[in-house]
């Protein structure tokens, strides 16, 4: 199984900690913030991380010395001109595809989240859809781009910008899980899978959306960054402090005089 994260942004809403380098290698608890997408890839079997770079490509071939330590293939895509959200998957479509017909997952790199990559493998396996999306909840759904969906099924029936009156509060959380077919629809250029792809799967009936349970932030300027990882030490701390309560107990022996 193969992914794709997409890390060719300037990153110029999270500066000053993006002008020396890239947004993806900037450090998140301790390391670069792409290591926890690859790591989560990893987990569930993903053999090869193709990274769809264009700015500062140099600094991003770096990335290549965790190949070993993590076990998992890296490679790269690199653009020549900045191709929006969906024109780095039309390039990288040799990358992408291979004899075995497996869907492909394609992050936003600047997402941090619990990664519930396993339960998305088997929602889309179980819908038959051509694509699968993770959304998560909002507060403010005015402030995004809604997805609204069957609650049942999690067919998506449409996008709305920024509505007006409520239609719902998931969002499009940046992570998927495509069929190969969906790179098909997309033209070498640069283009938005979110507006210009999506919304056409989904008229067609075949894009499903899957709530993303725990935590999850748009880590791509500072106060988010900051959010994000206050939410991270939260979802470790209350994962350690699970193991402890559900963990093996020494069971001691009173010996009364």
């Amino acid at each position: 199984m193969k992914a794709l994260i997409l890390v060719g942004g300037l990153g110029t809403r999270l500066r000053p900690l993006t002008l020396s380098v890239p947004k993806p290698l900037v450090e998140f608890a301790n390391k670069p913030m792409i290591l926890h997408q690859i790591e989560a890839l990893k987990a569930i079997g993903v053999t090869e991380v193709i990274l769809a770079i264009n700015y500062q490509p140099e600094l991003m071939l770096n990335l290549k010395e965790f190949e070993k330590k993590l076990e998992i293939k890296i490679t790269f895509s690199q653009e020549t001109e900045p191709l929006g959200t969906a024109g780095p998957l039309a390039l990288a479509r040799d990358k992408l595809i291979d004899d075995s017909g497996e869907p492909f997952f394609v992050l936003n790199s600047d997402v941090i989240s619990e990664y519930p990559l396993k339960q998305m493998v088997d929602f889309h396996k179980a819908h038959g859809g051509e694509a699968s999306i993770m959304v998560t909840k909002v507060d403010e759904p005015s402030k995004y781009g809604v997805v609204v969906m069957e609650e049942s099924t999690g067919k998506v029936e449409r996008f709305v910008e920024k509505p007006k009156t409520f239609v719902g509060n998931k969002i499009n959380a940046g992570i998927y899980l495509l069929n190969p077919s969906v790179i098909d629809r997309i033209e070498l250029r640069p283009t938005s899978i979110e507006k210009e792809v999506f919304p056409k799967i989904a008229a067609d009936n075949k894009l499903y959306a899957i709530v993303l349970p725990g935590f999850w932030m748009d880590i791509g300027q500072p106060r988010d960054y900051i959010a994000g990882l206050r939410l991270y030490l939260d979802s470790l701390r209350k994962k350690s402090s699970t193991k402890l309560a559900t963990g093996p107990h020494i069971v001691g022996k009173c010996f009364g005089g």
